[in-house]
């Protein structure tokens, strides 16, 4: 039996969400993302593409390119929850269903052409999602999940396309080798060296040589260039570690202002792992200087979720790191070596006052701590100083991780 996959992508979902929000950005080039010096094109709308921008640019540039689009900070709370009326909506009509990331997902209708035609159920479906949500979206449906997320591409904006069994090498073959997920710009610069710029040429080689050339890629290329992939269909991602990082507006050398921001980043994964019933038994710490050097240092600890026990480690860390004397960019910290556990009392260290005030606080953050635009208004008075340290909701509630708009300290 074929298989039957579905992919659905929202179009330019950050500017489609601005636009829902307010109608006066319609058919205006839009920007979204880090609205500093420094911030970086989370999303773009297609009326800035013609002059050359696209997401990932620094918005410096991209403002420079295209001086008469709107820009807008973003906020990734409130396109969250949009993805998530989204995400009920495909869930209730699928019945295996994976969200990739906030703006893509992935179905498995295999089988349902038995009792439906899929083709026609993923159009009613993406007609009610427009429906209900105001959101345009497209779709590709095909055999696999590498086929249909490229059939998507093409599809856009707003449309959809279906890929029959049997036709992906022919569909693939006149596209430029970059339209192949996971080729990115240095692979693709090293195939065009190669004189391979469109898929077909990968198709007519055997595979041994591209593995000769490019080893163990080279297999995974030509296997992608040839329409093969029998990945599977993942309804639940467990996070494997948690992170936060902040780019400063401009290079700093103040090493209080340094130390509260990993302290108030330290603040708010532990709350996230309490929240989410996670231990972590390994801390690091990152700098970047303004040279762009950057270096990390990590520890292994006993397993914990305590304010009192981790800021004081990843405070020690930085200490040891910061050690050049030079301007600094951007800092961050992670946790990982995650397992599910509740914090274990240390009966030499811990007393009562001081479990019923983690107890306390939690219950204030999970009730008050963010306004209506999801930012942090509740804090420990160490990181007042400090803003803008969001959690950006529950990271183990088996979503992937979201990346929200660039944001700067």
């Amino acid at each position: 039996m074929d298989r039957a996959i579905l992919h659905f992508d929202l179009d330019t979902f950050f500017v489609s969400v601005e636009r829902k929000l307010d109608s006066q950005l319609e058919n205006k080039p839009i920007l979204v993302g880090g609205t500093g010096d420094r911030g970086v094109v989370a999303a773009c709308s297609y009326e800035t593409r013609k002059f050359g921008v696209h997401s990932g640019m620094p918005m410096k540039m991209a403002k420079m390119l295209c001086p008469e689009a709107t820009v807008i900070r973003g906020n990734g709370e409130t396109y969250s929850k949009h993805s998530k009326v989204v995400s009920e909506i495909i869930s209730e009509n699928v019945p295996v269903f994976e969200k990739a990331s906030i703006d893509e997902f992935y179905a498995d209708l295999s089988g349902m052409d038995k009792y439906h035609n899929c083709y026609g159920m993923a159009s009613e479906l993406r007609q009610r999602i427009i429906r209900e949500t105001g959101l345009p979206i497209s779709f590709g449906l095909s055999t696999n999940k590498l086929v249909s997320k490229v059939a998507t591409g093409e599809a856009k904006p707003n449309n959809q396309l279906q890929i029959e069994a049997g036709q992906e090498k022919p569909f693939l073959a006149p596209m430029e080798v970059q339209k192949i997920p996971m080729v990115g710009e240095k692979m693709n610069r090293t195939l065009n060296n190669l004189g391979i710029r469109y898929v077909k040429t990968i198709q007519e080689m055997p595979m041994e040589v591209m593995g000769q050339v490019l080893g163990k890629n080279g297999i995974g290329l030509w296997n992608r260039a040839n329409g093969r992939d029998d990945s599977p269909i993942i309804p639940f991602h467990e996070r494997k570690s948690i992170s936060s990082e902040r780019t400063f507006g401009r290079d700093t050398g103040d090493v209080r202002k340094m130390r509260e921001m990993v302290r108030a980043m330290a603040e708010t994964l532990a709350f996230q792992l309490r929240t989410g019933n996670k231990l972590t038994s390994c801390v690091s710490v990152k700098i970047r200087y303004s040279d762009f050097n950057t270096f990390s240092k990590q520890l292994k600890i006993a397993y914990t979720s305590a304010d009192h026990v981790l800021i004081p480690h990843i405070e020690r860390l930085f200490d040891q790191l910061y050690n050049r004397r030079m301007m600094v960019r951007l800092v961050g910290i992670s946790f990982s070596d995650l397992v599910t556990g509740n914090y274990q009392i240390n009966l030499f260290d811990d007393t009562e006052e001081r479990l019923n005030l983690y107890q306390a606080m939690d219950y204030i953050k999970t009730k008050y701590a963010y306004n209506k635009d999801g930012d942090q208004i509740l804090t420990w008075a160490s990181t007042m100083g400090i803003s803008d340290i969001g959690a950006m909701g529950n990271p183990f509630n088996g979503e992937p991780p979201i990346i929200p708009a660039h944001r700067n300290a």
